[in-house]
């Protein structure tokens, strides 16, 4: 197989042998694989690979077709057009994954969108509905919403019902966050003048969270699954924690085992499959590159200002 390979913080594309399934997981012929921010983390030496994951290919989501079964895995999903999430080793061309952790593509779902599909939506859906309850009504704030995982947030507390306030750095792409359902649009500077929310969402760090954490409502939830450039340290009031009687909490998905993340799978495509196949939700694209320029990728993805997903053609 063809991959990424990270040496000494260098990408190159290299010549593998493809991978074998466990009894219970698939081999997919990977179309596409999207970048996101743990990527960078790994190429820098910050972010190793899970326990069972490939150490040096990364790549925690792609899309693609199945293209070998393990010896307990009904041999029906050869040929099955997925995507998912996996702890590393997306960006190539074949790719092991845990068959309950599959999750099959709309008919109207392009191989460079579903490639951006899995991460970004698993993690919002997760963080907004486990994690912060976000319910109907509620006023949730997004940090960093020009993102992968920001845009699908967006997305997902929209249909969810709640009132959408998507924080970006400027106003550039104010407008795209607004068709995407966010009822607020707002920067970074504008944060200390909004009502108080109940849910915050963050994503950038304690640039963001510093000013948020002053407009909690009565038992708001803070789930952070995010530190961007805002920052990974902040000093936090404990008396408004209390007067609020809010809880502060985060995560990440890529450690979690394998069934923790069954659990999440399941939760989250029982509720955006059929907004995806009904084109309710979409992956907006800043970019494609093909895995030969993966090294550009990353530099790309590096810069701000960009609007959605980054994504790998294999090809």
């Amino acid at each position: 197989m063809r991959c990424a390979v990270l040496r000494e913080g260098h990408l190159e594309v290299l010549e593998r042998e493809a991978p074998l399934p466990g009894p219970l997981d698939v081999v997919v012929e990977v179309r596409a694989a999207g970048i996101n921010s743990a990527d960078l983390l790994q190429r820098r030496g910050l972010y190793p690979a899970p326990p069972g994951s490939p150490a040096d290919i990364p790549g925690m989501e792609m899309a693609g077709l199945v293209a070998g079964v393990g010896t307990q895995v009904h041999e029906a999903l050869l040929g099955r057009r997925v995507c998912g999430i996996v702890g590393g080793g997306a960006q190539a061309s074949h790719c092991v994954i845990a068959s309950e952790h599959l999750i099959f593509l709309p008919e109207r779902a392009t191989w460079v969108e579903a490639g951006g599909f899995a991460e970004a939506f698993l993690t919002a859906h997760d963080a907004l509905v486990a994690q912060g309850q976000l319910r109907e009504g509620e006023r949730v704030l997004i940090s960093g919403a020009t993102g992968g995982v920001g845009t699908a947030a967006v997305q997902i507390a929209h249909h969810l019902g709640a009132h959408v306030i998507a924080v970006t750095r400027t106003g550039e792409h104010h407008e795209a966050l607004r068709a995407f359902g966010a009822d607020e649009t707002i920067t970074l500077e504008d944060v200390a003048a909004i009502e108080p929310v109940d849910v915050v969402l963050e994503l950038v760090g304690a640039a963001h969270l510093s000013v948020a954490l002053h407009r909690l409502a009565p038992f708001a939830r803070v789930v952070v699954i995010g530190v961007g450039n805002g920052g990974a340290s902040l000093e936090v009031d404990l008396r408004r924690i209390m007067a609020t009687r809010a809880t502060l909490t985060g995560s990440t998905l890529r450690s979690r085992s394998r069934d923790e993340k069954t659990v999440v799978v399941a939760a989250a495509t029982a509720f955006l499959a059929p907004l995806w196949a009904s084109g309710d939700l979409s992956v907006p694209l800043s970019r494609s590159f093909a895995l030969d320029d993966v090294g550009a990728a990353y530099d790309y993805f590096a810069l701000p200002g960009k609007f959605g997903k980054v994504v790998l053609v294999v090809e």
